[in-house]
C-alpha cells in the first residue's frame, strides 16, 4: 500500500505541475513528455450520500455510469450485475471465458487491482477511464478504512467497499443495487443466491456427510482446510478431513505431507483444476487411498472459473450446485445439474450455455 500511495501521490504532483504550465519532469533533453491523465468523470446532475459496509460515507453521482472494480472478486461480483458499466477489469479472463464472453466484454481494458494479485492497480489507466466510482468487494482488510480513504482524497474518485461472503452476498447485491441504480437486476441475482445458499444448507444438515478431501497443486499436496475461507462450501457439505493448526487464508491451502493424506484416508478427494486428477490412478502413492481405489475422485470444473473458488468469488455457488448433486445425487440433491448451470451462466455471465459445453466443462467431474 505505500508504494501504492507513493506512486498517486507523484501522479497527484505531476497534475499539479501541469495544471500550472509548469514543465513534465524529464531525465534529459531526449525525454519523451509524461502521457497525459484526463480527470474522472464528474457528476452533471448533482450527487448522493452512499454509506458502505465498513461505515464510510462517500459522495458518488447520482447516476453512475461508469464502474471500476479493485480486483477479481470484485469483477466477477460487478460482471453480473453491470457488465455495460465496467471501464476495465482488475485480472485478465481465463482464455475459456471467450466462448463464454460476448467480445466487448473479453475484451476490456485491465486495470489492475488494489491488494496483491498479478498486477498493481495502474492508476493512470484508471484515471483516463471515466470511472465515477472505483468498487471493493469481499473481505475487508484490517487496513481497509485507511485504504479507501487515501487513495479516494488522492485520485478524487469515490471508493466504496462492499463486504460478501456466500451467506452475505444477497445483502451485498442489493447494497450495489442501491448504489448503481439497478435495483431490479440486483434483486433477480440476489434471490438465486438465497435460494441456491439456502437449498445447500438444507442438503448439508439433512445427508450423513462423506468424508472428503479437496487438494491442489502439482502433486496434489495441499489441502483447503477445515475453516478457512476458501472451505466455506466443504464445510457446508461435507466432513471435511483436512484440520490443521493454522488453516492457511491463500487458494493454495496447506502444505501436508503424503503420510497425513494417506492418514485421512478420505473417501471422497476433489481435486483442483490442473492438479494431478488425470494422473493419480498410475501413481503408487495414491493407489492405496480409499477414494482412489474406488473411484471416487473427481476434478472441480472450470470455466472461466474454478466453480469452488480461488479466487472465492460468486462463482462458489456453482460449486455448492455442483458438489451438492455429486455427493448426495438421490435423496437431498434431487434437482437437474444442467438446468442450474444454465441458470448460473444466464444470470452471472450473460452467456446460454450449451449442453456441449457443460457437458465439457463435468467431464471429469460427474461419476466415472
Amino acid at each position: 500500500m505505500k508504494k501504492l500511495l507513493c506512486t498517486l501521490l507523484a501522479l497527484s504532483m505531476l497534475l499539479g505541475l501541469a495544471a500550472c504550465g509548469g514543465p513534465a519532469p524529464a531525465e534529459g533533453p531526449s525525454a519523451d513528455p509524461a502521457p497525459a491523465v484526463s480527470t474522472p468523470a464528474q457528476p452533471e446532475d448533482g450527487s448522493a450520500s452512499f454509506t458502505d459496509s465498513v461505515g464510510r460515507t462517500v459522495e458518488v453521482p447520482a447516476e453512475i455510469t461508469s464502474v471500476a472494480v479493485s480486483g477479481p472478486l470484485a469483477q466477477m461480483v460487478l460482471f453480473a450485475l453491470c457488465p455495460d458499466k465496467l471501464v476495465g477489469i482488475a485480472d485478465e479472463w481465463d482464455a475459456s471465458a471467450e466462448q463464454y464472453l460476448a467480445t466487448e466484454y473479453y475484451n476490456l481494458p485491465l486495470l489492475g487491482q488494489l491488494y496483491g494479485g498479478k498486477g498493481e492497480l495502474n492508476l493512470e489507466t484508471l484515471l483516463g477511464s471515466g470511472a465515477q466510482v472505483v468498487i471493493d468487494v469481499g473481505e475487508p482488510k484490517d487496513t481497509i478504512v485507511e485504504d479507501l480513504d487515501a487513495l479516494q482524497e488522492q485520485t478524487g474518485i469515490p471508493f466504496v467497499h462492499i463486504s460478501a461472503d456466500m451467506q452475505s452476498y444477497p445483502q451485498a447485491y442489493r447494497m450495489l443495487g442501491d448504489l448503481l441504480g439497478m435495483k431490479t437486476e440486483a434483486e433477480a441475482l440476489a434471490t438465486y443466491c438465497e435460494k441456491i445458499y439456502s437449498r445447500t444448507e438444507t442438503i448439508g444438515s439433512g445427508a450423513e456427510k462423506a468424508n472428503v478431501l479437496y487438494v491442489t497443486g502439482d502433486m496434489g499436496q495441499n489441502v483447503i482446510a477445515k475453516g478457512s475461507y476458501h472451505a466455506e462450501i466443504l464445510d457446508m457439505l461435507t466432513n471435511n478431513l483436512a484440520q490443521v493448526d493454522e488453516p492457511s487464508s491463500k487458494g493454495t491451502g496447506n502444505e501436508v505431507s503424503m503420510e497425513q493424506i494417506l492418514t485421512w484416508n478420505p473417501d471422497v478427494v476433489i481435486f483442483a483444476p490442473e492438479s494431478i486428477y488425470a494422473t493419480v490412478k498410475d501413481d503408487a502413492a495414491w493407489q492405496s487411498v480409499t477414494a482412489i481405489k474406488n473411484g471416487a475422485y473427481y476434478e472441480v470444473p472450470f470455466g472461466p472459473y474454478n466453480w469452488m473458488g480461488f479466487p472465492p468469488s460468486v462463482q462458489r455457488y456453482l460449486g455448492m450446485v455442483w458438489l451438492s448433486k455429486l455427493l448426495y445425487p438421490d435423496a437431498t440433491a434431487d434437482y437437474d445439474l444442467f438446468a442450474d448451470v444454465q441458470e448460473y451462466y444466464k444470470l452471472f455471465y450473460h452467456c446460454d450455455i450449451t449442453r456441449a459445453q457443460y457437458d465439457a466443462l463435468v467431464a471429469n467431474s460427474i461419476g466415472k
